[in-house]
């Protein structure tokens, strides 16, 4: 703690407290007759209004490590590094049209999960398991990456730093993930729509602050961009040789004609997949009516604006002369290099209480999956509402338990490849739930075979990239060429073709052999629903079986 800024440690301590008081405080938040469901521990009642989810699926979708790591590609002169922002424009008006059938669907069937419409639609448990299992699987690192994000911060506060043990070095670690886990034990979905309003205030001050005050300071954007630009030429010259032999990657700021398919299929296939990972479904279904949904659809773009201000602090970082190994310390180095201690421990706290609430949301959902597609779908069938919370109380801590292993025992680099293959993994679902909504069509045994296929070649696919500059390698980025051609295009999204081939053909030789399709247990007046028709209550019966 030696080389610790008192004055910033202080104010971050400081907010870090008093968020963990609000994530307490909110089991009495809107408090309900009990919490002893998954209605009102999973999904906060199933009440919250545009204001509150604003927040809410905000926080959930623009974590800490989004707001480190896309700072940390533009400061690493990753030519798609700007994918990010226009994949979070395209997805809202994707959501305005499929998320409030599924919510219509999901109120009346009282389902809490993606993978309990897909059984309910399909009347399979095999495809509800595999959909289940992907969510799980795909959010094991997302949780951990947000983790990595509390880590860096802390390394670059100096927290930890000068310890000689591993435990010592991550105690402060330790503690912050211990608080977590407490509070999210204890208030469920309500501790993360309570402290994201904490969150996003002090996220939009911080980066409302930076872009008005640094550029002033270092000169005006214009200086920003061209030293930006001066320092990818200047790489460029000095590497010209190792990146003809592709030892190397090129940096730069806008994306080559090579480069365009891959730019493109990362912005379109992460819109298609952000909405299929459990916990973007989970804020969804606790709002309290369609029109919530479709407001949010139209003003979550907020975010969006914010993260492309936040993006050119990569480069403002290059003007600013930061220096650092790590290119994702970029940013909070670029905070303690340019500010007052005070306001760095603000930024500081920004990021790691952005860490807190979509990591809450996170586990959470996983938990739930786990709950309804598993626990109670193949070990306790006659489960109660009770039982249901309370394991999905214990699989919570489970989840974060081994998000913390990944961070602790395996190197980050691990973690961030299977955050790669989790956004592959993810889209393989999107067929089965988003094609679901609209149509009956598909054969369950199809969708299943679809998912199966694709799920093993586009983790294949992954498996045989190498790092650039080290060959034998594996999981070295998202790209592949497309097959026949030379085109990088993004695996997932190569992943996504086949499963819609497979699903397809198959559907077509599976309905001529008249091979059973289950019973559809959804009516299509279900999909239109909403609250004050008739079966649909503003407060639903936990006790109401999800597949009556």
């Amino acid at each position: 703690m030696s080389g610790v800024d008192g004055v910033a440690f202080s104010v971050f301590l400081f907010l870090f407290l008093l968020v963990t008081v609000l994530g307490f405080a909110a089991a009495r938040w809107r408090r309900a007759t009990s919490m002893a469901s998954l209605d009102e521990w999973g999904l906060g009642g199933r009440g919250f209004g545009t204001f509150i989810a604003w927040f809410l699926i905000g926080g959930d979708l623009y974590t800490a490590y989004t707001f480190v790591a896309v700072p940390a590609l533009m400061y690493a002169g990753s030519v798609v590094g700007f994918f990010a922002v226009p994949y979070t424009i395209v997805v809202y008006p994707l959501i305005f049209l499929f998320l409030p059938r599924l919510w219509s669907v999901s109120h009346r069937h009282s389902y809490v999960t993606p993978a309990d419409f897909v059984r309910g639609r399909y009347d399979s448990r095999p495809l509800g398991l595999a959909v289940a299992l992907t969510g799980i699987l795909a959010t094991m690192p997302y949780i951990a990456l947000q983790l990595v994000g509390i880590q860096v911060v802390l390394e670059v506060m100096g927290i930890g730093t000068g310890a000689g043990s591993w435990v010592s070095k991550d105690l402060p670690l330790f503690i912050a993930f211990a608080v977590l886990a407490a509070y999210t034990y204890s208030s469920g979905l309500r501790a993360p729509a309570l402290i994201a309003f904490v969150k996003d205030i002090l996220i939009y001050v911080v980066i409302l602050v930076a872009v008005i005050y640094l550029p002033h300071h270092l000169g005006g954007w214009g200086h920003i961009f061209s030293s930006a630009q001066h320092s990818f030429d200047s790489y460029n010259a000095d590497n010209a040789e190792a990146i003809k032999a592709g030892t190397a990657s090129g940096k730069g700021s806008i994306p080559p004609a090579a480069a365009h398919w891959a730019y493109a299929s990362l912005a379109l296939g992460s819109a298609l997949a952000l909405f299929m990972y459990p916990h973007s479904v989970t804020g969804v279904l606790s709002t309290k009516n369609r029109s919530v949904i479709r407001r949010n659809a139209a003003l979550l773009p907020a975010y969006s604006f914010l993260l492309g201000l936040l993006a050119l602090l990569g480069f403002v970082a290059i003007a600013a002369g930061v220096k650092v190994t790590n290119a994702q310390q970029s940013v909070p180095q670029l905070f303690e290099n340019e500010f007052p201690s005070w306001f760095a421990g603000v930024a500081f706290a920004a990021i790691v209480i952005g860490a807190l609430v979509p990591a809450a949301i996170m586990s959470i959902a996983a938990a739930n999956l786990w709950t309804r597609n598993i626990y109670k779908a193949f070990l306790k069938h006659d489960a109660t509402p009770a039982q249901e919370a309370q394991q999905s109380k214990l699989a919570s801590l489970l989840v974060k338990f081994g998000a913390l292993a990944f961070v602790l025992f395996l190197p980050k680099d691990f973690a961030i490849n299977l955050q790669l293959l989790g956004g592959v993994w993810i889209l393989q679902t999107f067929p089965a739930i988003v094609l679901g909504l609209y149509t009956r069509w598909f054969h369950r045994w199809a969708l299943f075979a679809g998912w199966l296929v694709s799920m093993v070649y586009g983790t294949w696919l992954a498996y045989n990239v190498p790092v650039v500059g080290n060959p034998g390698s594996h999981f070295g980025g998202p790209l592949s060429a497309f097959p026949g051609t030379d085109t990088k295009v993004y695996i997932a999204a190569i992943a996504f073709v086949v499963n819609l081939v497979v699903s397809v053909g198959l559907t077509i030789v599976l309905r001529a052999a008249n091979v059973a399709e289950g019973t559809d247990q959804t009516r299509p007046e279900d999909y239109t629903a909403d609250v004050g028709d008739a079966e649909v209550e503003p407060e639903l019966d936990p006790g109401a079986p999800a597949h009556a």
